[in-house]
């Protein structure tokens, strides 16, 4: 079992988190409620099965659909441009639940709020 690091992508996507905070700024210039439905995403995916980006899953019995979900949480498509940004630089390397917990981190920052190191190397789910 692997632990947990901020370094975790230092060498294998050394922007990640510049190219996460650029994303996450463009969203909230947008529309500044998008940091809110961005923290809650994260918490949502966490909540059920742990951290493992399965809230983003397009699977008919998956967390993004369910009811207590479905028209509710929002901004899984800045979640996804910001993935595909990410996939261009480093293609295959950083997961979706590593992309949850930074953009997550970085909606709270936007915002005033606290910060945080964040830990990363979680893999994504499957279900």
């Amino acid at each position: 079992m692997s632990r947990l690091t901020p370094k975790f992508y230092g060498k294998t996507c050394p922007n990640l988190f510049t190219v996460v905070k650029n994303e996450v700024q463009k969203a909230f210039d947008k529309e500044n409620r998008m940091a809110a439905s961005l923290l809650r995403l994260h918490f949502h995916d966490c909540f059920v099965n742990g951290c493992d980006g399965s809230i983003l899953l397009d699977a008919l019995d998956g967390e993004k659909i369910s009811t207590s979900n479905n028209n509710s949480a929002r901004g899984y498509e800045v979640v996804d441009d910001i993935k595909s940004t990410i996939e261009r630089e480093c293609p295959g390397v950083v997961s979706c639940a590593d992309i949850l917990a930074i953009v997550a981190r970085d909606s709270m920052v936007i915002t005033r709020g606290p910060s945080w190191t964040v830990l990363l190397g979680r893999r994504d789910g499957f279900v």
